[in-house]
């Protein structure tokens, strides 16, 4: 999988036909043959990524299926790229609220607890959160891949942060995130 991904010429390839190819992956996956999203090496993903354009992550985020897949499967990932020693003494709750969703009021919601040097992220959302942050699911993947200035997100509004405010500009510092290789 990882040797498809980083052969694929997406420069070449229309929004429509990237999530047509993501869409094939993602059936074969559900079928159990065997392709599936999350064998991807994240710094696989993170180059997929960096080489989609805007449009076709825009698809993504579009496409209920991939949209669900790709947040699903950013969300897994947190805990094993989480640096516990660099959230010590750091205990907080954070909401995550998705742009255009079916859920409630049209977000889709995932909340992410970092606590007693562990992070976990669902979509329970039986705790209260420390802060809230909405945005559109292609910002988040291209933020949460790091192909995204975070802080250019702030400060153009494509990022709303509701409550405390530290820890959503903090939250990425806590994540080893792999560099895309173009960087």
């Amino acid at each position: 999988m990882n040797a498809f991904a980083e052969k694929l010429e997406l420069a070449k390839l229309t929004p429509e036909q990237f999530t047509q190819v993501l869409e094939t992956l993602h059936m074969l996956g559900e079928t159990g043959a065997g392709i599936e999203l999350s064998s991807l090496e994240t710094e696989v993903l993170v180059d997929v990524v960096q080489r989609a354009s805007r449009e076709q992550l825009k698809a993504i985020a579009d496409h209920r299926e991939l949209r669900s897949a790709f947040l699903d499967e950013i969300f897994r990932r947190m805990s094993d790229h989480f640096a516990p020693e660099r959230a010590r003494h750091v205990d907080f709750v954070v909401a995550w609220r998705f742009t255009d969703g079916d859920g409630e009021d049209g977000f889709d919601r995932f909340q992410t607890v970092i606590e007693d040097g562990v992070c976990v992220s669902s979509t329970d959302l039986a705790r209260t959160p420390d802060t809230t942050i909405t945005l559109s699911v292609d910002d988040f993947i291209r933020m949460a891949t790091g192909n995204a200035a975070v802080a250019a997100m702030f400060v153009t509004g494509k990022v709303k942060v509701k409550g405390e405010y530290a820890p959503a500009v903090r939250f990425s510092g806590y994540f080893d995130i792999p560099k895309p290789s173009g960087s």
